[in-house]
């Protein structure tokens, strides 16, 4: 598990943690008799997961919400304020990212092409300022990369009307393919977002490390997960 922190206000700090194959596999259908106690080997909090449908619904986890309410909820991106739970985005070739602000805003998001498509990242980033976060930052996870994943037809048109066609990439066989990097660093800009760091390990390239559905159709899920501590 790869993790990196950054300062926030009233001595507190804002932690990101990408997980890998090393760490286990934490797909949210698998039995929770598993999940739990791997979950608390890497974290040992109360986790806030989501069913991820590639949409851009945005769950907020208020200071006095039971979480048990919002666990599970069908949607690609959590914020909170608070410090006693994680936020955990999964994915197996989407871009995931952490968001924060120095005011104590956290949020966890999962961006596949069709949640880009959407606006997943500006649903977010509304919900954060919504609650009074000012200046956001971000940190991106592995993800698959444009040498890797061909993507063409409508699906590229409508990519490429929503964004620009540097978004257009070529694979290394020689085909058209989509840059979902080049698209997260665009939604980022757009939404007055600074980009502090990730990683640019691609999932499908790196089959030792993380699972990849496109390139091998693993069902396997690594994780980005953030949280808030003193």
């Amino acid at each position: 598990m790869q993790t990196w922190s950054a300062p926030l206000g009233a001595d507190r700090r804002v932690r990101v943690a990408i997980t890998d194959r090393h760490d286990g596999d934490l797909c949210v259908d698998l039995d929770p008799g598993e999940l739990a106690p791997r979950r608390a080997a890497l974290i040992d909090r109360p986790w806030l997961w989501l069913r991820q449908v590639h949409g851009a619904e945005v769950v907020v986890l208020g200071p006095d919400d039971p979480l048990d309410e919002v666990v599970g909820r069908a949607a690609d991106a959590a914020v909170t304020t608070r410090s006693d739970v994680v936020l955990a985005a999964h994915s197996a070739d989407c871009a995931t990212l952490a968001l924060w602000s120095a005011e104590g805003h956290v949020a966890a998001v999962h961006a596949g092409w069709r949640g880009l498509r959407s606006g997943v990242i500006a649903a977010a980033a509304r919900s954060m300022r919504a609650l009074g976060a000012g200046a956001l930052q971000a940190y991106t996870g592995p993800s698959i990369g444009p040498e890797c994943y061909e993507f063409g037809g409508e699906e590229l048109d409508s990519m490429v009307a929503a964004f620009d066609d540097s978004i257009i990439a070529v694979t290394s066989s020689g085909a058209v393919g989509l840059d979902v990097r080049a698209v997260v660093a665009i939604e980022l800009r757009r939404n007055g977002i600074e980009h502090v760091g990730g990683s640019d390990a691609c999932t499908a390239c790196r089959g030792e490390l993380f699972w990849s559905h496109r390139a091998r159709m693993d069902t396997g899920r690594q994780a980005l997960l953030c949280w808030i501590e003193p």
